[in-house]
């Protein structure tokens, strides 16, 4: 089997006359391949279907390996400086070598970071990389607590899990801590005032959740639509949160 490899330049010009130049590499099979010839014979003439080829391997769309870089600095919800990752050209490129987050791992830079591949990760100040982004997330939330304007409840814990699973987050009971004070309802004194929840995540870092009472009630008994009220500040529900609550942003 006889093959071909081809390079190919090409250069397109817009409008503005900017120029980019790509180069491309196929690799092409003759169809039909030409006969052999004899030992110091003259060789045959080739025809026409000689120059048949059939692409083998177009090398621009061949996905390139996966390449390693080197963190220089902590990156959130990624790792810490000297970690290495293993990733695609585009992503490294991208979001890690553009920035200025990440270098190659060469040699040199592997004797620069210290870099040890075979020994396990230094235990970062975080249960893992993801829990900073995990409490940001929930201390600007706003957790609007849904009770009944009809029928009598006490807030449980149950029910705050349940808002949270609402909200887009799954926080186990036992991992919330529930205000000081027991609170009860219907009470309309209540709306919309707030106070906030102690969320433990991975036994470790613990956040404070801003939350707020909103009752609920079908027909002539519902109340009225407050548009964007997660960013109107309200009164605090327990006034010993109420500093605490000034701390927390509120987005």
């Amino acid at each position: 089997m006889l093959g071909i490899r081809a390079i190919c330049n090409t250069a397109t010009t817009s409008k503005s006359l900017i120029m980019n130049q790509t180069r491309n590499t196929f690799i092409l099979r003759r169809r039909w391949p030409p006969p052999l010839h004899k030992k110091n014979g003259k060789p045959s003439k080739l025809r026409g279907r000689h120059f048949v080829y059939d692409l083998v391997e177009d090398t621009g769309v061949v996905k390139k390996p996966d390449m390693k870089v080197i963190l220089n600095q902590f990156v959130e919800g990624v790792g810490e400086m000297g970690d290495v990752l293993t990733l695609s050209p585009a992503k490294a490129y991208k979001n890690f070598l553009v920035p200025g987050l990440a270098v190659y791992a060469t040699p040199e830079n592997i004797a620069k970071y210290k870099v040890d591949e075979n020994k396990p990760k230094d235990k970062s100040n975080f249960s893992s990389p993801y829990v900073q982004r995990t409490m940001g997330c929930l201390s600007r939330l706003v957790l609007q607590i849904t009770m009944s304007k009809t029928e009598p409840w006490t807030l449980e814990p149950w029910h705050v899990r349940t808002s949270f699973r609402k909200a887009g987050f799954v926080v186990p009971e036992n991992t919330i801590t529930m205000p000081p004070v027991k609170i009860s309802g219907p009470d309309l004194s209540l709306q919309e005032k707030e106070f906030y929840v102690t969320v433990k995540i991975n036994n470790k870092e613990e956040v404070n959740v801003r939350c707020r009472i909103h009752h609920w009630a079908t027909g002539l008994e519902k109340l009225p639509w407050d548009e964007f009220h997660w960013k109107k500040p309200r009164e605090p529900l327990i006034p010993e949160q109420a500093a605490e609550l000034a701390n927390i942003p509120l987005v």
